[in-house]
């Protein structure tokens, strides 16, 4: 009923995903908003909040909900507050994300601190993929698995205090948001039975 008419190319929809026309603080107020609606306790919504958090920690880009949703599944979170929570990963903070990550999870398993990750695959590799596939994945990994494994191992000192942090934000407004709308929808029945004596 409200589909585009012409539907826009895959770049142009990732593009507004990640830059949203009103403006990435008007999209982050709405998902702020949208969370504290979740019909569910304060705790469901800010574990699963806290578990998308913690996953935009993750080098796994393009299974950010994915993941998020089985994490919130498996603590019995939110999977709908899960979606939001991977927003804490965005085009801003991914570059410090990424930065932390790497250097906190290399230091962890005895790497260099890099102030920049390089990914760059030699020539004739995407060819591979075609003619040999299992020596296309030996080179890929080659060069994506030193950045992927500390980042990996990373994530979890630099994003779990994160989800921690959140997880206490987000149930304590979620808590007041709730408790406030339940004094609403209380006086309103109250004005209406009086009304109605």
């Amino acid at each position: 009923m409200f589909a585009r008419r012409e539907k826009l190319p895959w770049w142009r929809r990732l593009w507004l995903f990640l830059f949203p026309p009103g403006g990435l603080k008007r999209a982050y107020a709405y998902i702020w908003h949208r969370t504290k609606r979740i019909a569910a306790t304060p705790h469901t919504i800010a574990i699963g909040f806290a578990a998308g958090a913690y996953v935009s920690f993750t080098p796994f880009i393009g299974f950010h909900f994915i993941l998020a949703a089985l994490l919130a599944w498996l603590l019995r979170g939110s999977l709908l507050a899960s979606a939001f929570g991977t927003a804490v990963g965005n085009p801003l903070t991914f570059p410090f994300i990424w930065w932390a990550t790497y250097n906190v999870g290399g230091l962890m398993l005895g790497y260099e601190l890099k102030g920049d990750i390089n990914l760059h695959l030699p020539d004739g590799t995407m060819a591979l993929l075609l003619t040999d596939p299992l020596r296309f994945w030996e080179v890929f990994w080659g060069v994506v698995g030193p950045i992927i494994v500390p980042m990996t191992v990373g994530s979890l000192p630099v994003g779990v205090p994160v989800a921690v942090v959140l997880y206490f934000i987000v149930r304590r407004v979620v808590h007041r948001y709730q408790h406030r709308r339940r004094s609403v929808i209380s006086a309103r029945r109250s004005a209406r039975q009086q009304a109605a004596e």
